[in-house]
């Protein structure tokens, strides 16, 4: 077991099941990454940005404030206001002001942000294929369940 593993990071043994697994899921979250991030350089965006799309399509035509959005992400951004200033820049989101408190700056996903998003779903859904070539639906469930346990608040 775990060979593939020993291969990639050029490591003969492990202490413990557990280092192994850590290590083990470490690369596959990296792998995984790095993917996404081929897939939105090819589309002009950084993966923090796909990620602030993604969490503002869910809620359009309605916006987020900036501390929703940070609750959101799915990495941590340690300046989403610059995100967010780069989004805007680029047409692809818009600030405006909550209606029911003026005082509130919200953030808006752009019809071509949404255009962008359209344009990338082919690409992400790809990666959802592969990811279906290699585990089935129960393992997939497993490592789902897993991945809960380790991200529980402690």
């Amino acid at each position: 077991m775990g060979e593939i593993l020993k291969q990639r990071i050029k490591q003969d043994t492990f202490s413990s099941a557990y280092q192994e697994a850590y290590l083990g899921l470490i690369v596959a979250a990296d792998t995984l990454q790095r993917n996404s991030e081929e897939v939105c350089e090819r589309y002009g965006i950084t993966s923090a940005q796909y990620n602030v799309l993604r969490i503002l399509r869910g809620v359009h035509p309605d916006g987020h404030p900036r501390c929703d959005i940070i609750d959101r992400m799915i990495h941590t951004a340690p300046d989403v206001t610059r995100l967010i200033d780069r989004l805007v820049k680029a047409g692809l989101a818009r600030r405006g002001k909550s209606e029911e408190d003026g005082r509130l700056s919200l953030t808006f996903i752009t019809d071509k942000g949404l255009k962008l998003l359209t344009k990338m779903q082919p690409e992400i859904e790809t990666a959802e294929r592969e990811l279906a070539s290699r585990l089935t639906k129960q393992q997939a469930k497993e490592l789902a369940s897993i991945c809960e346990l380790l991200i529980a608040e402690q």
